[in-house]
C-alpha cells in the first residue's frame, strides 16, 4: 500500500467515523460536502476543472451539490475507499497527486473535533508531504506579508517565501504542510511579534 492509499483509508476511516453531518475545516463544508467533493474530483472530470478554475467553479459547486444530495453516504465512500477509476488521470498520479490531498482533508476532518491531537505518521508519508511542501509553499507563500521560512524542529530550512520582516515558522514537515496551506496546525512563530500576526492572519491560496 502506498502512503497516499494509506492516507486515503485513514481519510475514509475518519469520515465513517464522524458521519455525514459533522463539521470540518472546509468552510461552510461537513463531512457530506467534503466527500462530495473527493467524489467528483475522481469520478465527474466533466467537473473537475472547476476545482481549480474559477470561471468553472459554479458548474462544479452545481455537481457537487447534486452528489451531495442524491449520493447515499456510505456508497459514496465506497466509491472513495476505492481510488479513483481507470478513467481518471488520478489513477496514474494517485502517489503523487492524491497524497497531500488525502492527508489535508483527513486533518480538515480531524481537526474540526475537540480534542484532537497531531497523528504519528510513517518515514514513507512525511518524505511526500515534504516534496509537495517544497512545491506548494512557494506559491501559496509567494504574497506573504513576511520573508516567512519553514523550518524543522532539527533546524532544517525547508521553503522560504514572501517579502518583508523575517519570520521563522517551526514544525514537523506535515505540519508545515498544513500552515501552508491555511489549516489547523501545530507550529511556532519566531520573529517581530506584528510581522507574525500579519503573517497568520494572510490567507494562504494558489
Amino acid at each position: 500500500m502506498t502512503a497516499a492509499q494509506r492516507e486515503r483509508a485513514a481519510l475514509v476511516d475518519a469520515m465513517r467515523a464522524m458521519g455525514p453531518d459533522a463539521p470540518t475545516l472546509c468552510e461552510g463544508w461537513k463531512t457530506r460536502d467534503l466527500a462530495a467533493h473527493l467524489y467528483i474530483r475522481e469520478y465527474r472530470p466533466d467537473a473537475t476543472a472547476g476545482i481549480a478554475v474559477p470561471a468553472l467553479a459554479r458548474y462544479t459547486e452545481k455537481v457537487q451539490n447534486r452528489a451531495a444530495e442524491t449520493t447515499e453516504w456510505n456508497a459514496m465512500l465506497d466509491k472513495i475507499a476505492g481510488g479513483p477509476p481507470l478513467y481518471s488521470p488520478f489513477r496514474l498520479l494517485d502517489p503523487i497527486a492524491n497524497l497531500a490531498e488525502m492527508f489535508i482533508h483527513c486533518e480538515d476532518v480531524r481537526r474540526a473535533q475537540p480534542g484532537w491531537e497531531p497523528r504519528t505518521l510513517d518515514d514513507a508519508t512525511v518524505k511526500g508531504l515534504t516534496r509537495t511542501l517544497s512545491l506548494m509553499a512557494r506559491l501559496t507563500l509567494a504574497k506573504a506579508p513576511a520573508r516567512t521560512a519553514l523550518r524543522t524542529p532539527e533546524g532544517k530550512t525547508l521553503v522560504t517565501a514572501g517579502k518583508g520582516d523575517s519570520v521563522i515558522v517551526t514544525g514537523r514537515p506535515e505540519e508545515l504542510l498544513l500552515f501552508a496551506v491555511g489549516r489547523e496546525a501545530r507550529v511556532g512563530f519566531d520573529g517581530d511579534p506584528a510581522a507574525v500576526q500579519a503573517l497568520r492572519d494572510a490567507p494562504k491560496a494558489l
